[in-house]
């Protein structure tokens, strides 16, 4: 697999998860399954504002959705570990 070049502002575009979309992504869905992860693990879903509702709801309802928070938000908290 060929790594993108951070150049390319569409190879560094964050997309949504959602199977199809190409939507710029503005939400992160945090979740873990308690089957297969630590408590503390958390795996992360991208969401456009179109989407959002229906990832959360996919997590949710499985038990697995931990938190959604913008994108811009995750990255500051990301950034200050």
């Amino acid at each position: 697999m060929n790594s993108p070049n951070p150049q390319d502002s569409a190879a560094s575009a964050v997309i949504c998860s959602a199977k199809g979309c190409r939507a710029a992504a503005v939400w992160v869905l945090a979740w873990n399954n308690p089957k297969l992860h630590t408590p503390d693990r958390r795996k992360t879903w991208l969401a456009c504002e179109e989407h959002r509702e229906h990832l959360s709801q996919f997590l949710g309802v499985r038990g697995f959705l931990k938190d959604v928070v913008t994108l811009e938000d995750w990255e500051a908290s990301a950034a200050g570990r």
